[in-house]
C-alpha cells in the first residue's frame, strides 16, 4: 500500500493541514482589519496561502505517476536531528551569545542535515544568512538583540 502514495499528494496535504493549524492558531490572536492588523492577521494569511498552495500541489498530482517509494517513505532522521538541533541552538545562543553566532549555528548545523551538503558549503551558507540576518534583522528592523554577547 505504501509503494501507491502519490509524492504530489502526499506534500500538498500536509502543507494543507499547516496551513491550517496556522488559520487556528493565528485567530486565537484576534485578526484586526486591514488598517490596524492583530497578532492573528498574518499568521492566518500565512495558513490561507499555504492552504491555496497544497491544493495546487493536490491538483497537479493528478494523473501523474509520481509514487514514493518505500525508501522515500522513511522518515529522514539525521535531516530531523539536524533541523530541531538547529533550532535549539538558536535558542539558547541568541540568548548567551547573540544574532550572529545564533544565526551562524542554526544555518550550520541545519545544512549538516543534508546528505550531500559539504562543510564548506555550510560555512558559506551560514556566513551568507549572518550577512542576511544583520542587514534584516538588525539593521532594517532594528531588533534588539545584540550582535554579540548575550542580554537578550
Amino acid at each position: 500500500m505504501m509503494k501507491s502514495l502519490n509524492k504530489d499528494y502526499l506534500g500538498g496535504i500536509l502543507i494543507i493541514l499547516f496551513g491550517l493549524v496556522s488559520q487556528v492558531v493565528g485567530s486565537s490572536y484576534g485578526i484586526g482589519t486591514l488598517a490596524n492588523t492583530g497578532a492573528g492577521f498574518y499568521p492566518v494569511l500565512i495558513g490561507v496561502l499555504m492552504m491555496i498552495t497544497g491544493a495546487v500541489i493536490v491538483a497537479q498530482g493528478f494523473g501523474r505517476h509520481n509514487m514514493a517509494t518505500n525508501e522515500e517513505l522513511r522518515p529522514e532522521w539525521r535531516g530531523w536531528l539536524c533541523i530541531a538541533g538547529g533550532i535549539l541552538a538558536f535558542i539558547f545562543l541568541v540568548t548567551y551569545t547573540g544574532l550572529l553566532p545564533a544565526t551562524f549555528a542554526v544555518v550550520f548545523i541545519s545544512a549538516m542535515g543534508d546528505k550531500s551538503m559539504t562543510v564548506k558549503a555550510a560555512v558559506i551558507a551560514s556566513l551568507i544568512m549572518c550577512v542576511v540576518a544583520v542587514v534584516v534583522f538588525w539593521w532594517l528592523l532594528k531588533l534588539q538583540v545584540p550582535l554579540l554577547g548575550g542580554g537578550v
